[in-house]
């Protein structure tokens, strides 16, 4: 198994041996309690402690604005449905998102309609983008939330987050942002954008699974969905996951020493890709927007044959290459329509067949060659093309 090629990043990455040495510590030597007052309880205590300061780093963050939870999925519930736990019980008041948010957020948004707060699904663009007017028009005097991702898990597309962060501002509003697949890999600073709430997950940036964070900034009231013990400031009761978090600050000081060189290289692996494909598939058309996008990102269709998806995935599966036919969120759903493409205004048939290549810190150039030699093998032996000519997405 160990020379298959590993593209499907935005899924989950790989676990760097670094990050695997630094959980050895609290799996062994340090297993203590942190809520104890003993030694034992001490030392887990500093190691979470020192974890809380790298993973706030990524963002330029104080430590104490850090909140661990289970998964990014458990940080955007916590995001939404502790604000609209916090306050106001006379009216369950409205929020707006965007319609392609990751299931986390839009299933959490249901919920919240069920129990009577109004939402805004706020349309996309062809490449995936939000129109800031459209965010702008959408404010009312009971909104009391915007959440809008900052890279979609998709197609890759990076949103302008600065903007619809700012134009919620200027409505004294909350803004949050399910920043999963973008952290460590394109810089978020909260000192210069006023995001008020930030998501993330170790297992995206090469660390551990079952481990993720909400950065909640100072002055925030958000209610708990989780009730226990008061640990994570009240806001996640649970004894923390030491070994978790541990990983999870290594993961982060590894990202944030590396992140400016390994954006750069992430580009060109993934330009070579999409250079290649236009030499050797003129059918191939990317999907989302051609340079805001995440670094090692890939959205593609290969035009006539989007039908095809699932029996070219095998075929690329069969041949070693692990890649995805979209959010790996919805892998049980791969035969339907990608709602995010249906956003975009794909038709029901290109919205099933797209092809999701996401690389990640370990990915080589001998990799990406000898993937467009696969890739083009494994198209080149679907169903024939009917025409192709004059389609341009």
């Amino acid at each position: 198994m160990t020379d298959r090629i590993y593209f499907d990043h935005s899924a989950t990455t790989p676990l760097d041996p670094r990050v695997a040495a630094s959980m050895d510590l609290p799996h062994g030597e340090v297993f203590g309690n942190p809520s104890s007052l003993h030694f034992e309880g001490r030392q887990a205590r500093e190691l979470v402690d020192r974890a809380r300061g790298y993973v706030a780093t990524l963002l330029g963050a104080s430590p104490s604005e850090i909140v661990f939870t289970a998964s990014g999925t458990e940080a955007d519930n916590l995001a939404l449905l502790g604000v609209f736990r916090c306050g106001k019980e006379d009216a369950p008041g409205h929020m707006i998102t965007s319609a392609i948010e990751h299931p986390a957020i839009l299933e959490t948004c249901r919920f919240l309609e069920h129990n009577g707060v109004q939402v805004t699904y706020l349309p996309v663009d062809e490449y995936g983008l939000v129109d800031p007017d459209d965010l702008a028009k959408a404010f009312r005097p009971d909104t009391r939330l915007v959440s809008v991702m900052a890279a979609n898990n998709v197609v890759g597309t990076l949103q302008p987050i600065a903007e619809l962060a700012r134009i919620t501002k200027e409505h004294d509003v909350l803004f949050h942002t399910d920043a999963v697949q973008s952290v460590g890999k394109v810089p978020l600073d909260v000192n210069r954008v006023p995001v008020d709430m930030v998501s993330m997950s170790a297992h995206k940036l090469h660390g551990p699974k079952g481990i993720g964070a909400l950065y909640v900034r100072a002055g925030v009231r958000l209610q708990p969905v989780i009730f226990g013990g008061g640990q994570e400031h009240g806001l996640r009761s649970a004894t923390e996951n030491v070994a978790g978090i541990v990983g999870f600050g290594t993961a982060a000081q590894l990202a944030v020493a590396d992140m400016g060189d390994e954006a750069a290289r992430l580009v060109q692996l993934r330009e070579r890709i999409l250079a290649g494909l236009r030499e050797t598939l003129p059918q191939a058309y990317l999907i989302g927007h051609p340079f805001k996008r995440l670094p090692g990102h890939l959205c593609v269709g290969f035009a006539g044959q989007e039908g095809e998806s699932i029996r070219l995935l095998l075929s690329l599966d069969e041949a070693g290459v692990a890649v995805s036919s979209g959010s790996a969120c919805s892998a049980h759903k791969a035969s339907e329509p990608s709602y995010v493409l249906l956003a975009m205004g794909f038709d029901p048939i290109r919205a099933r067949g797209t092809l999701r290549v996401t690389l990640g810190r370990f990915n080589t150039k001998v990799e990406v060659d000898r993937f467009l030699q696969i890739l083009t093998q494994a198209v080149n032996a679907l169903r024939p093309v009917a025409s192709y000519a004059g389609f341009t997405r």
